[in-house]
């Protein structure tokens, strides 16, 4: 007697589930993951927005201070293979330092603004008024004046 027992035939071959491939389909790992980019742009944007407002001293040490760390987490990213800009995340850096540095400058420029306004004068008018309203509000009225007159559009009389 040839064959199985009991004289069943033998079983078929079982499908393929992609004809004429041979097999299922090999696969290479996990799939891909998108850049992680968002560090990077958004280090590059708070370095645009610390030198647009490097004139306000903190708002361009503060803003570039942010870009500058916020940038260098961005490069590590990259050089870890999560993300793919690492010259975005690098000019965020170099812009963010900018607004540092040329916010600092600025002070000097305000002291000296300070100065020329009458600022001094002011502040030794308060300290002599104490706390007595009247004569701060003489001292208010006082530096009003000499701001208008150092900075008046007007011909003065």
């Amino acid at each position: 007697m040839t064959g199985y027992p009991g004289g069943y035939p033998p079983p078929p071959p079982p499908q393929q589930p992609y004809p004429g491939y041979g097999g299922y389909p090999y696969q290479y790992g996990s799939p891909p993951v998108a850049p992680r980019n968002g560090l990077g742009i958004t280090a590059l944007v708070l370095g645009i927005v610390g030198l647009l407002s490097f004139w306000s001293v903190l708002g361009g040490v503060v803003f570039g201070v942010a870009a500058v760390i916020i940038g260098i987490v961005a490069r590590g990213r990259v050089k870890r293979g999560e993300a793919n800009n690492g010259g975005i995340a690098v000019a965020g850096i170099v812009l963010g330092a900018v607004a540092v540095v040329v916010s600092l400058a600025f002070i000097a420029v305000w002291a000296g603004v300070f100065r020329e306004v009458g600022g001094t004068d002011y502040l030794d008018c308060v300290s002599r008024a104490g706390s007595d309203q009247q004569a701060l509000d003489g001292c208010i009225d006082q530096l009003t004046d000499r701001v208008d007159g150092q900075f008046s559009t007007t011909p003065s009389r």
